[in-house]
């Protein structure tokens, strides 16, 4: 993969980051590339531009309050950033946890932090609660971080909710405000266990999902959470020396079986949406070969070759899905998304400006190949903004 990276950045002016949401989320911009040529468009307009015989597929990962800022008793404050969790594994079950749970976090100001465990009272609106954190062992990112507390009738996503902030991205230099616990989600986010917003997905309103409904479009979804690995910088020269995160997916049975049985055109909400979509996939041609199939690691679709249609692995999915006796495909993965890649789950995206020299922009780059430079070019100079409270885009495969 000797993909240079310079070769996929961009100027990007600090005034064109969309610092926060604009009031109404389908007044956003939407580019249209279709067919080699640009329109501009508003985002509202989306329903007349996806075909009645569409499907749509959502991310309906939810943003959890993943930033827990406690204060030492010197008036220190250290942040922690919960960035997964470590035992139990399971999100779901992480989450309900009532009295101790641990976390694979990242410590901010983390000289101020030597020994000890932190505590921070928690109001919950009824009994205060006093969680404590302490460190558990090193990790590549950060620590394993314990937290317990002693009030049984409260479960680890009750207190996070209480405590914690929304996990805006650093590229925003800001912190957290109160129009972000409501912006920074999508209006259909169900299954929480992101730290990052899959943020193709904010300019939806109930309105544009209704109106595509009533069209005839096929709304669907799954579940990928997102890491903080979405936001780590290439720091390679070339892609081939650059590691990807692992981010853990989730697709009812049901799902699989409309991706396998749908004929029309289908559409991606967002590249963690196409990430798993292409995931998928690569489980099915590797559950066909008779090999472990739950997890696709970075290069895996590259070492590989794909001989059957999508929907024949899809197909090769459900049967091991079932096979299994599960009513979900469960599983990870850390597959990069390069030009040269084919993409074979979807024939749209929708998605919005991404950070040069980011695999996100690699990733639309695959889609619309060398186009991307006129599509940037246009949107910067067109007033569009830019990042992830920013404008967005509908691109057909070139």
């Amino acid at each position: 993969m000797h993909i240079s990276i310079d070769q996929y950045t961009y100027n990007l002016p600090t005034e064109k980051i969309a610092k926060y949401p604009l009031t109404e989320r389908d007044q956003s911009k939407l580019l249209l590339f279709s067919d080699g040529s640009i329109d501009n468009k508003t985002f509202s307009d989306l329903p007349n531009l996806i075909p009645a015989d569409a499907m749509l597929l959502f991310n309906n990962t939810k943003v959890i309050r993943a930033r827990l800022p406690f204060r030492k008793a010197t008036g220190a404050r250290i942040e922690i950033f919960c960035l997964e969790p470590a035992s139990p594994t399971d999100v779901a079950t992480a989450f309900e946890q009532t009295q101790e749970v641990t976390w694979n976090c990242m410590v901010g100001n983390l000289k101020k932090w030597k020994e000890g465990a932190l505590e921070m009272e928690v109001d919950t609106g009824k009994t205060p609660v006093v969680v404590k954190a302490e460190k558990v062992s090193k990790t590549n990112d950060g620590f394993v971080i314990r937290f317990r507390w002693e009030n049984p009738e409260y479960t680890f996503s009750e207190l996070m909710e209480a405590m914690g902030k929304t996990p805006i991205p650093p590229y925003l230099e800001r912190e957290s405000e109160e129009i972000d616990t409501e912006r920074y989600q999508t209006v259909y986010s169900r299954e929480q266990g992101s730290v990052a917003a899959p943020t193709a997905g904010l300019h939806f309103t109930p309105e544009v999902m209704n109106s595509l409904k009533n069209k005839g479009v096929l709304l669907t979804n799954l579940t990928l959470h997102v890491g903080a690995g979405t936001f780590r910088p290439v720091k390679s020269e070339t892609i081939a020396d650059h590691k990807m995160h692992t981010e853990h997916f989730r697709v009812p049975l049901e799902t699989l079986k409309q991706l396998k049985n749908h004929t029309g055109p289908k559409v991606a909400v967002g590249t963690t949406t196409l990430r798993t979509l292409e995931s998928l996939y690569w489980a099915g041609v590797l559950a066909h070969r008779g090999k472990a199939f739950h997890h696709i690691e970075q290069w895996t679709p590259y070492n590989n070759e794909g001989i059957i249609s999508f929907e024949d692995a899809i197909s090769h999915l459900i049967e091991a899905t079932e096979k299994e006796g599960k009513s979900h495909f469960e599983g990870s993965t850390a597959i990069i998304i390069v030009p040269g890649y084919e993409v074979r789950s979807i024939k749209g995206l929708v998605t919005n400006f991404h950070q040069p020299g980011s695999t996100l922009l690699l990733l639309v780059a695959a889609i619309v190949g060398e186009n991307w430079k006129k599509i940037y070019d246009h949107a910067l100079k067109n007033d569009y903004r830019f990042l992830s409270y920013g404008d967005s885009s509908l691109l057909w495969k070139a």
